[in-house]
């Protein structure tokens, strides 16, 4: 259940551990402006809700880590000031008292190269990859997809996945502007330039890490820029190949819950497998003095989000088949 602030409250039992989540700072030295819906953005403000968040999850003292789910940056902010946008940033979750694990979104790639990213971010991968997993406890395991890895946004113009990818954009959207959805129907309306999917490498890698997370009899999280149910998003924001990547999940009978930002106004469904969907509400459209940030308490049989005022509170409890089953 999702739930105005307050009304959800903390188990009487400790949780396994906590952790921090905020979504689309889309931080830009620039005036306040508005989406193309007409939504108000508050570029410079942006950055303030996340040091409120810093400071609040320092304050708790046991926020173990933080996750942030891109769009760290804007579209808008100047080209020449990309890096030092994101450095500015990067140096405010600096100021967290553990580590933050990064994701990059559309916006972050309007301003940056992929690889520039992954080096800034300091993704654990190793590799000019941006997917990864870790595991706070061994209870848990966490999921960070690359939303963008099949994508027309990243990669050189003359690079084959931005080739494939305005392939299928010009297969599936008829429309000359690729980020106009007009026209398309129902989850069709995702075929748009600003998303991305999960590559046929990155699948594989999935489908490895869950079989190794259900073998272990783990708890598995999900996080990904882009949102991956119908019933938790507006469709022109989901993943191309969410379907895909459910098809993945429903193999095993790990997954609990899936994180993602993107869709500004947040959302929340539980699909018909029993998987919590969370799209987290935007940091960039919270006027001057709110907030929208939050922490997740995990527990054996449920997660917890507390949020801050313009986030909301939602109660994520497992169900008991799926616990028997692991």
């Amino acid at each position: 259940m999702a739930t105005a602030n307050g009304l959800v409250h903390a188990s009487a039992k400790k949780p396994l551990f906590t952790f921090g989540v905020i979504a689309d700072v889309q931080y830009a030295d620039i005036p306040d402006g508005r989406s193309f819906l007409g939504v108000p953005r508050y570029y410079r403000h942006s950055i303030s809700v996340l040091q409120r968040a810093v400071s609040t999850w320092n304050k708790q003292g046991n926020i173990k880590f933080s996750i942030n789910f891109g769009d760290t940056i804007d579209g808008f902010c100047p080209k020449d000031k990309s890096v030092w946008a994101m450095q500015k940033v990067l140096d405010e979750f600096e100021k967290f008292d553990g580590p933050t694990y990064h994701m990059f979104g559309n916006h972050c790639l309007y301003n940056l190269p992929r690889s520039k990213l992954v080096a800034l971010l300091k993704m654990p991968t190793g590799s000019d990859r941006a997917y990864y997993d870790f595991s706070p406890c061994p209870e848990y395991r966490f999921v960070v997809l690359d939303a963008y890895d099949f994508s027309a946004l990243g990669w050189p113009q003359d690079h084959p996945v931005t080739a494939a990818a305005m392939k299928l954009l010009d297969e599936k959207n008829p429309n000359t502007d690729k980020n106009s959805p007009d026209g398309l129907v129902d989850v069709d309306r995702r075929f748009v330039k600003f998303n991305g999917a999960v590559g046929k490498e990155q699948l594989s890698w999935l489908n490895d890490v869950l079989q190794d997370a259900s073998d272990r009899r783990q708890n598995v999280v999900l996080c990904s820029h882009l949102p991956m149910d119908p019933g938790a998003v507006y469709p022109a924001a989901l993943m191309w190949n969410y379907d895909e990547v459910m098809a993945i999940v429903r193999r095993y009978n790990c997954v609990r819950a899936c994180f993602a930002g993107h869709d500004h106004k947040g959302g929340y469904s539980v699909d018909s497998h029993g998987v919590h969907h969370r799209t987290l509400e935007a940091a960039l459209e919270c006027p001057p003095g709110t907030s929208a940030f939050g922490h997740i308490e995990a527990y054996p049989d449920k997660l917890l989000l507390v949020g801050s005022d313009g986030m909301a509170d939602t109660e994520m409890c497992f169900r008991s088949s799926d616990r028997a089953a692991l």
